[in-house]
């Protein structure tokens, strides 16, 4: 317990998912916290839910694929708790259920996928950087930015989520390379196959529950909580050496 107290954070995607999940376990761990989502009315509960049990929150929504809006959460943190010392990137968007091939992939879904999932990073990461050195010196921060095993490995059909996903990658390393030495410690989490609400009609399918065991050595999908416990501890102070790492969370997917 208390592994981020008195900690300010920052986490986009916060109103379901991942970052829903997320949001709750620093809540627990005594973080303040400022809640980024596109969807107002489920930041706006979160929030409310959170304050509720104790916790310092509040919601901005966030287009992350505006670099204005970025800016504006990063501020609003500064704003309400005078630092910033975590950052969790973790918004982003999927091709859709069926997307076509490869060479027939919509351009306005192209630039979509690289406006939110790989500019959005950017754009955060620029603010974030900034605001950690102006407010806490970097010394023990952390940012952390959700990628996927398709940051690594590629799957047919969704050229705009994988290029996406290993751009965050190179983002991570970038930064992780600049403000290491600072004290700003930049890593990614790749997740595998997450129950969400953007994938549970996927891996409710008969198809999909028929692969699962060959697919994952696990043989099962994970929870939002079980990637939330490595983001958290990728922003505290135990993983105080791990900076440009690629961090999976995938029952093994990756090791076959």
């Amino acid at each position: 317990m208390n592994e981020l107290k008195d900690k300010v954070a920052l986490i986009t995607g916060a109103a379901t998912g991942i970052g829903r999940a997320t949001a709750e376990l620093f809540a627990r761990e005594g973080a303040r916290l400022v809640l980024a989502d596109y969807n107002a009315d489920q930041g706006e509960a979160l929030a409310a839910e959170l304050k509720q049990g104790g916790t310092e929150a509040l919601f901005v929504r966030t287009d992350v694929s505006k670099a204005a809006d970025c800016e504006h959460a990063v501020k609003a943190a500064v704003t309400a708790y005078g630092r910033l010392d975590a950052a969790f990137n973790n918004a982003g968007i999927s091709d859709g259920p069926l997307p076509p091939g490869f060479i027939d992939y919509p351009l306005e879904l192209w630039d979509r996928m690289m406006a939110v999932n790989l500019s959005g990073v950017f754009y955060c990461m620029r603010y974030q950087l900034r605001a950690m050195l102006e407010t806490a010196g970097g010394a023990g921060c952390a940012i952390v930015n959700t990628a996927s095993i398709a940051g690594q490995i590629a799957f047919p059909g969704i050229p705009g989520y994988v290029a996406g996903k290993h751009g965050v990658v190179g983002l991570t390393k970038a930064a992780a390379v600049e403000y290491g030495g600072r004290g700003i410690r930049c890593n990614t989490l790749a997740p595998g196959f997450i129950n969400t609400p953007m994938t549970a009609p996927v891996f409710a399918s008969p198809q999909f529950q028929g692969m699962l065991p060959m697919a994952v050595p696990m043989g099962r999908v994970a929870e939002p909580d079980e990637v939330a416990q490595a983001a958290l501890w990728l922003c505290s102070a135990r993983s105080s050496y791990v900076n440009g790492t690629y961090l999976s969370v995938d029952g093994g997917f990756l090791a076959q």
